[in-house]
């Protein structure tokens, strides 16, 4: 049961981040997608779903720069 409210709520942050790019909302759109996507990751380790893991992995570092960029400038 929690795997389906863990994959509703990480898609709601996911499609919440997009939403607030489109609508040029900084830094909200970083803050919700990276928790999405922590959260994606999180979940295909569990269910062992590699290939979405190699989806949502990659998008960590990203938005670790976002974050430096947020913070340190």
């Amino acid at each position: 049961m929690y795997i389906t409210f863990l994959k509703g709520f990480a898609s709601f942050c996911v499609l919440t981040g997009v939403l607030c790019t489109n609508l040029n909302i900084y830094p909200f759109n970083i803050y919700f997608q990276s928790v999405g996507a922590a959260v994606w990751v999180f979940l295909s380790y569990q269910i062992n779903d590699k290939s979405m893991m190699l989806n949502f992995a990659p998008q960590i570092p990203l938005f670790v720069v976002g974050y430096l960029v947020i913070f340190f400038n």
